[in-house]
């Protein structure tokens, strides 16, 4: 007899944790996923069938394709390890849909953008009375725009992380993979300034009460910074300021492989997404240099 869709699934999220590593974001969302998919088989997910999954994707049909390829993959993963173990004798998931999928286009930030946020940071540290957390916002905006960190990497970097004379920093990502990221001067200089206000036996370089701060604080920072910059803080994140740090070095020239490495994409189509940015340039380069660019087109007549 079948066990119960949630010991099912409580089983699966530990198989995933224990053989694949799998983050613990990525667990809570095929948990969601699952339970929701249960509920709405009445719990007989682990014993549904191709027909219930069909009857299951149609009321998938107002999500975006984007959530519904997700909750297929998550059904998916999930039917295959039932099937592995033993828990059921078929694999249902060919009745799963396959929505057609386009990558988002990253939201960016110009140039002018980002100086204004960096205008804003300097109005603060040229003030005759400087607030600690100032000093603190100065590193945490240098290190995001200028090395292209992840918001969970950036709040969890150790206090000794940033050498002054060391110009890259050594990351430890996602799957726990290691990467070298070259750190700008600047943003030396602002950790550096930084750190008078770290505490010595602090383990982190942006502490909190027992331990770093969180990631939804460091989102709440850059919202404040965005509205007192006159920008929607809708429109600015530490993800959007990671991708202004790719999308800018791309258009300054930098090689699509280097900063896949400093991105810390396994896959380098995920860093291509950035060529789009600045297709116009690209236009423009074309004109500029194509051997036929200086040629002017003649009718004959």
């Amino acid at each position: 007899m079948s066990l119960p869709d949630p010991d099912l699934i409580a089983r699966f999220l530990e198989m995933l944790a224990a053989e694949q590593g799998v983050a613990k974001n990525t667990l809570l969302a095929y948990q969601s996923d699952l339970m929701s998919a249960s509920g709405l088989l009445h719990g007989q997910l682990a014993v549904a069938g191709p027909d219930a999954l069909v009857e299951l994707a149609r009321q998938w049909r107002d999500l975006a394709n984007s959530s519904v390829a997700r909750k297929a993959s998550a059904l998916r993963r999930f039917f295959a390890f039932l099937h592995e173990e033993g828990f059921r004798a078929d694999n249902p998931s060919a009745a799963l849909p396959k929505p057609a999928q386009m990558r988002p286009l990253p939201k960016i930030l110009d140039t002018d953008e980002v100086d204004t946020l960096f205008a804003v940071i300097a109005d603060k540290l040229a003030q005759p009375h400087i607030l600690t957390s100032d000093y603190r916002l100065s590193a945490l905006i240098e290190l995001l725009y200028g090395s292209g960190l992840r918001a969970t990497e950036l709040v969890a970097l150790p206090r000794n992380a940033v050498v002054s004379d060391r110009p890259f920093i050594i990351v430890k990502g996602k799957g726990d993979k290691e990467r070298l990221i070259p750190i700008s001067n600047r943003a030396r200089q602002a950790v550096r300034v930084w750190l008078d206000f770290v505490p010595e036996k602090s383990r982190f370089l942006f502490p909190s009460r027992g331990g770093h701060i969180s990631r939804i604080r460091l989102f709440q920072i850059i919202k404040d910074l965005a509205a007192h910059a006159g920008l929607d803080p809708a429109k600015v994140s530490p993800h959007v300021l990671r991708h202004a740090f790719a999308t800018h070095l791309l258009a300054g020239g930098a090689n699509l492989r280097a900063l896949q490495s400093m991105l810390g994409h396994a896959d380098i189509a995920t860093t291509q997404i950035y060529t789009h940015v600045d297709a116009s340039k690209l236009v423009e380069l074309v004109n500029r240099r194509h051997p036929l660019a200086t040629r002017t087109l003649t009718r004959r007549t």
